[in-house]
């Protein structure tokens, strides 16, 4: 792929002199949970980095957040096991048949860690003269500074900064300015990973698609997914819509009153039907699978509606996925059909029960043999690797497809036009004001 895309002042690991040097690499292995992994892709995407990085001399320390330990409220911190970075060093140990060395800090039982202490000088020494191979940190989110603001998080950084000399940021999932994305890379000479440019790259090919250009989008949250469809719906030749997106356009659009939607979620849709009213982009999906209640056994109470008999009876009941019939119409077979760049990112019904219609969406959108065909978000890929396997597979080495290793990172920089303005990925490029 040419690479025209990527702007010059956007500094590459492959620049780097880091013979001799320690590379703290923050990269996105958030793929645990309770304590195992769930799709080890995210980590597969980043060999290549660490094949880079030792080739040319470097002694990569990791780092990478998992889940959510910090609870927004209370604001504490709980270092659980289920939360560890063990599981991603075993499947490296595993796949790469290296030593790697988890170090541990103490734990405040409110605050998480508090500090990077000298316990760990003995552990860069043994890596710099290779008898370990990569030393993984326990988890950022783990460290008190790491999304805190003021005097922990200047020392946090400060305490990142000092274990290396060269950092490498490969986490394009982790687009949010922490400690160890963000202010990191002002304090040391800061590069963007392989994975990194590759995910810039491909992100282009949704920023500048061939046309005919067909977006699915679906998420349980409609609020913090609607500034990412506006920017969206302006792209594409025809939107699809999913999941509680899709319950709450139709809500808006018809008056209906569905059972999960809020009135707060159906003002904001309003902004949608009025913008789709002269453009018509929105490809509705007129078969629903419907039911009263979401306790109990939701399995034995629920049925297949068509819209126009929602519409009739001007309400609606929990609806929990969209029927496989809607995907066969011939005006929606028509469109995923001629569409030359399909970019995904959506699961259409309430996992795990309710999967015929994200099975049927993504065996639909196999069936285009020459469009590009682009997939975000860590549930997506996790939905279309249980749902069919064989066309996941096929997809990871497809000219053709391309498996973002983060859905919010891709939505926000499509909001915004380009991946540059992201504060990690703008930093790299000493672009940045102080703070």
């Amino acid at each position: 792929m040419e690479s025209t895309v990527l702007d010059p002042r956007l500094r590459l690991v492959e620049q780097a002199d880091l013979k001799g040097k320690v590379v703290l690499v923050r990269v996105d292995h958030n793929v645990v949970k309770k304590g195992k992994i769930k799709d080890p892709y995210r980590i597969d995407a980043t060999f290549g980095t660490l094949y880079t990085i030792v080739e040319k001399g470097g002694r990569p320390i990791l780092i990478t957040h998992v889940g959510r330990p910090r609870d927004k409220k209370t604001g504490i911190i709980s270092c659980k096991e289920e939360q560890s970075v063990k599981p991603i060093a075993d499947y490296l140990r595993q796949k790469l048949g290296v030593k790697i060395h988890i170090p541990s800090f103490p734990i405040d039982p409110e605050k998480g860690i508090l500090h990077i202490d000298d316990s760990i000088r003995p552990a860069i020494e043994e890596l710099k003269t290779g008898n370990i191979s990569i030393i993984y940190l326990p988890n950022s989110r783990w460290f008190q500074g790491e999304q805190s603001s003021g005097k922990e998080r200047e020392a946090f950084a400060g305490e990142l900064a000092g274990l290396a000399e060269i950092f490498v940021n490969d986490a394009f999932g982790s687009w949010q300015a922490h400690a160890s994305t963000y202010d990191i890379a002002r304090r040391l000479p800061s590069f963007a990973g392989p994975l990194l440019r590759r995910e810039i790259e491909n992100l282009y090919r949704a920023l500048e698609p061939e046309r005919p250009f067909v977006a699915i989008i679906a998420g349980a949250k409609y609020d913090t997914k609607i500034g990412p469809v506006k920017a969206l719906y302006e792209r594409v030749d025809h939107l699809i819509l999913g999941g509680l997106m899709y319950n709450t356009f139709l809500s808006a659009k018809y008056d209906l009153e569905i059972s999960g939607v809020s009135e707060e979620d159906r003002t904001l849709a309003a902004e949608l039907v009025e913008l789709d009213k002269e453009a018509g982009k929105i490809l509705e999906l007129p078969y629903l699978v419907e039911a009263d209640s979401m306790e109990g056994e939701i399995k034995k109470s629920y049925r297949t509606r068509s819209l126009e008999k929602l519409k009739e009876k001007g309400s609606a009941g929990y609806i929990l996925d969209v029927s496989p019939r809607s995907l066969e119409l011939p005006v929606v077979h028509e469109v995923l059909k001629s569409a030359r760049t399909i970019f995904t990112n959506a699961v259409m019904g309430f996992m795990p029960d309710f999967f015929e219609g994200s099975r049927a969406l993504y065996e639909a959108i196999a069936s285009n043999r020459s469009a590009l065909k682009l997939f975000g978000g860590g549930d997506t890929l996790e939905a279309l690797k249980t749902l069919c396997p064989g066309t996941y597979l096929q997809g990871l080495d497809a000219p053709d497809t391309y498996y973002f290793t983060g859905g919010g990172s891709v939505l926000a920089a499509l909001e915004q036009g380009t991946p540059y303005g992201l504060k990690p990925v703008e930093v790299l490029m000493g672009a940045h004001a102080p703070d």
